[in-house]
């Protein structure tokens, strides 16, 4: 297997799912080389990214929840302030788009918006953590984190 960074090489849009943000603002050890390079290559120009307005819904749970609204705002901020990455709202297209996605493959309703977006925001690649994402292989090419973990390894 390559490296995240060879294996989105030929992509210039790619979507991000919240797993991949969470992962990086956390210090997630097992991710952060993964999401660093991700997120370097995005800040740099490398690629282009899009993620879905949820992605700011999803991303501050964990910090309300703790009763630190603070973080929820430092979080928010990175992400719309992030260079090359742009939060797309959701709109009609996109919910005609996730429901066909839904229909089809039988995602979660916010998984489903977030491909939506990716997809309609044209990103020809869909980085991510779940491997039933995998099924999207004939619309989009899909990235699983977990599936670089070994490349790490042999660094």
């Amino acid at each position: 297997m390559a490296s995240i960074e060879n294996a989105l090489t030929q992509h210039h849009k790619i979507g991000i799912d919240t797993s991949v943000f969470i992962y990086h603002f956390e210090s997630n050890a097992k991710y952060l080389p993964l999401t660093t390079t991700i997120l370097e290559g995005i800040q740099n120009g490398r690629w282009r990214a899009v993620t879905s307005v949820i992605t700011l819904m999803e991303i501050n749970v964990h910090p309300w929840r703790m009763g630190k609204p603070r973080i929820a705002q430092t979080y928010e901020t990175l992400l719309t302030h992030f260079p090359n990455l742009r939060i797309i709202d959701t709109n009609r297209d996109i919910a005609r788009k996730a429901a066909q996605i839904r229909a089809t493959y039988n995602f979660r309703s916010a998984d489903a918006l977030h491909i939506a977006t990716a997809i309609n925001s044209g990103a020809t690649a869909w980085v991510c953590n779940d491997k039933q994402h995998r099924r999207l292989s004939n619309i989009l090419d899909v990235f699983v984190l977990d599936d670089f973990l070994e490349y790490l390894k042999l660094e």
